[in-house]
């Protein structure tokens, strides 16, 4: 009889064990933190056991056979009918390519010794008891002191008062057998407190109040959801209800993804002494650096997630609109949710009400109303996430952090984060995902919340993976010291080489390229909108063709070069126009000939000169923009190209500048004739960070 251990995030959960065809198991129960009795795994356990699992633990132990004979002899690839191709990490794991939330084999001496699924927020594991030394448990087993799993204890729905009088409603779990004070860990949501929330129990197990809050206006709390507006305040306040509970030892962690990042700096920016420690996974950012109001353009992208967010309880299923096409060119932009929901969005509407950065917007900047410490931040991200600009943001605010106080991740993922090898095609690397992603945020708040002396401060500030190069590194500050600046000019068409502009090294004499950018033919921004990922590397070698995109190349690289850090465009620009966006793209190109997005960036014109109050273009005058793209990490190998296009409009990501003082909004539009200027007088470039080497 084979027994196989489930593990979720380092602790026991399971145990299944399997002779002949039939197989049973145990499973821990939360309240008691004992396991019950043994039982068959039937269908109706194997659904209740999907919540805790991200892998059907029946499915995979039916295909142990079948990995076995694939993987005998360890081949670099190998495929399988029913999981598909299969590289082998250097780990000796093999990594189950092209799905999401993959199930990783690692085979020893001809079998399986375990399965390994991660994710974002924690890794699962089902592994052959004996053999849990060679997982990543053996990190688990070094890094922690031994000590008992703590029963859950739910210990009811409070009602959180705010400053005005609002209530939120926030569950709190406590551990069943301590007595005493304890630290506690918050998620503030606005996708339901109950959901997903036996995800955090894990933190509850170890010792931690667990402190789960909807924030305003969703589910079951008071007032109206405006989304970041209150954050501030709100979080404040929810520290201090949290310090006056009876069980509070006064220090607050806090964690999440997303906006369950953003309220976590939006907590810090106010300063309160209560918050110790944050892990900001993912996290949005203030309104014009990163969604909804990016560079002043307004970002149509986000559309889904508000359809998803339009009723007080979450709604995914709304994400999916056949129409997507046509749901984009309806003006005005309110009328968009009643034409396909049957009813408007508030907060949609009240958006739409500021087009400028005033105090509405200002409200909820946690960068610029920052007057919190240094509270110690692990920040996680990737370079095709859509809330990438929130974590630039966090790295700018806590670059002078000292030594300890801040930990980088920095990967090659989307939003979803820690979840594919591959994305849309596009292969990442057989080394890109992590398994000890749980581990370090546990650490990181055992020792800046409970003080314990385990090594977390003193592990590299900074850990980020380069692509094609297919590696992991390691810095003390981002961007790494070893980065320098690599200034490209832009040129207009060389004879000699047929891809339109170029980028040089050597200052051009002066030139310009034009092209018409018209609103009611926009270019495209290759995405699936009910996705909902903005970033995600696509293939744009048939949107460059665009007579409204100018294209700016490299000629083939002579030998490798490593692109790591901020990447920032620096354009001088006219316009017949008093408005019009301008949306930057950094591409590789391959030795076919095909053009892969990796960065990205936009500017609305009108705010050049800041995001407080429009400065609307004078026809034919040149005026100077700087746009700073998301961060990457790329090796470009010798005989690739990089390239830089330039156009006005990215339909899917943004809505489609009108080129009028109505911007996005408008039912009439007015093509723009858009000018690009580049030389000594003009000299317009793009500057890369590049590892030395």
């Amino acid at each position: 009889m084979t027994k196989w251990l489930y593990y979720l995030s380092g602790i026991l959960y399971g145990a299944f064990e399997e002779e002949n065809d039939d197989v049973r198991y145990r499973w821990l129960e939360p309240e008691t933190a004992a396991f019950g009795d043994w039982a068959p795994l039937d269908g109706d356990a194997v659904d209740s056991l999907r919540q805790w699992a991200n892998l059907d633990v029946a499915a995979e132990l039916g295909r142990l056979a079948e990995y076995e004979g694939a993987f005998a002899g360890q081949p670099g690839t190998a495929r399988i009918a029913s999981g598909g191709l299969y590289t082998r990490r250097e780990d000796g794991l093999y990594a189950q390519r092209d799905t999401v939330l993959p199930v990783d084999v690692l085979v020893s001496e001809g079998r399986v010794a375990a399965l390994v699924c991660p994710s974002r927020e924690c890794t699962a594991l089902l592994v052959r008891e004996g053999c849990e030394e060679l997982t990543v448990l053996a990190k688990w087993r070094e890094s922690l002191a031994e000590e008992p799993v703590h029963g859950v204890h739910f210990a009811g729905t409070f009602r959180a008062a705010m400053r005005d009088g609002v209530s939120l409603a926030t569950n709190v779990y406590l551990p069943g057998d301590i007595q005493g004070r304890i630290p506690a860990i918050l998620v503030r949501t606005p996708y339901g407190k109950s959901r997903g929330s036996h995800l955090y129990h894990r933190y509850v197990q170890r010792g931690y109040a667990v402190v789960i809050q909807d924030v305003r206006g969703r589910e079951e709390s008071e007032g109206d959801f405006v989304p970041d507006h209150h954050e501030i305040e709100d979080g404040d306040d929810t520290l201090n209800w949290i310090a006056a509970q009876p069980w509070s030892d006064g220090k607050v962690g806090m964690i999440g993804a997303s906006y369950l990042g953003y309220v976590q700096w939006a907590a810090a920016a106010s300063g309160n002494p209560h918050l110790a420690a944050m892990v900001s996974l993912v996290t949005a950012g203030s309104a014009f650096v990163d969604i909804p109001r990016r560079g002043g353009c307004f970002v149509s992208g986000m559309l889904a997630w508000a359809f998803a967010m339009s009723e007080r309880t979450m709604r995914p299923e709304l994400m999916n609109q056949a129409d997507w096409d046509e749901l984009l060119d309806i003006r005005p932009l309110e009328d968009i949710p009643r034409k396909a929901l049957g009813r408007e969005i508030p907060f949609l509407s009240e958006w739409l009400r500021h087009p400028h950065n005033d105090e509405f917007w200002q409200k909820g900047d946690w960068q610029n109303r920052w007057q919190g410490g240094k509270v110690p931040a692990l920040i996680v991200s990737g370079w095709f996430d859509d809330d990438g600009m929130g974590t630039t943001q966090a790295l700018d605010l806590t670059s002078d952090y000292p030594t300890g106080t801040r930990k980088v991740i920095l990967g090659p993922w989307n939003h979803n984060g820690n979840t594919r090898y591959d994305i849309h095609g596009i292969p990442m690397g057989r080394n890109a995902l992590r398994y000890d992603l749980d581990l370090l945020y546990l650490l990181w708040m055992n020792r800046h919340l409970r003080g314990e002396e385990n090594g977390i401060d003193s592990t590299p500030a900074v850990e980020y993976f380069t692509i094609t190069e297919d590696k992991w590194k390691t810095a003390d500050v981002w961007p790494p010291a070893i980065s320098r600046p690599l200034s490209l000019y832009l040129d207009g068409e060389d004879a000699a080489w047929d891809s339109g502009g170029i980028l040089t090294r050597e200052l051009p004499s002066d030139g310009r390229n034009e092209y018409i950018y018209d609103p009611r033919d926009p270019a495209t921004h290759v995405i699936d909108m009910s996705e909902n990922e903005l970033e995600v590397p696509e293939d744009y070698t048939m949107e460059e063709e665009r007579p409204d995109i100018l294209s700016y190349t490299t000629p083939p690289l002579t030998e490798d070069l490593t692109v790591t850090g901020d990447i920032t465009v620096e354009l001088y620009i006219s316009s017949d126009a008093v408005d019009t966006d301008f949306v930057v793209r950094i591409t590789e190109v391959d030795k076919a000939g095909r053009s892969v997005k990796l960065a990205d960036g936009m500017l609305c014109a009108k705010y050049r000169e800041g995001f407080g109050a429009p400065r609307y273009l004078e026809k034919d005058r040149v005026y100077p923009l700087t746009i700073r793209t998301t961060k990457l990490s790329k090796r470009f190998r010798a005989g690739t190209c990089i390239r830089l296009t330039v156009t006005s409009s990215a339909k899917n990501f943004t809505f489609p500048n009108s080129n009028t003082r109505d911007g996005y909004n408008s039912t009439s539009t007015v093509p723009a004739h858009n000018v690009i200027y580049h030389g000594c007088t003009y000299p317009s470039l793009v500057i890369l960070p590049v590892e030395s080497q």
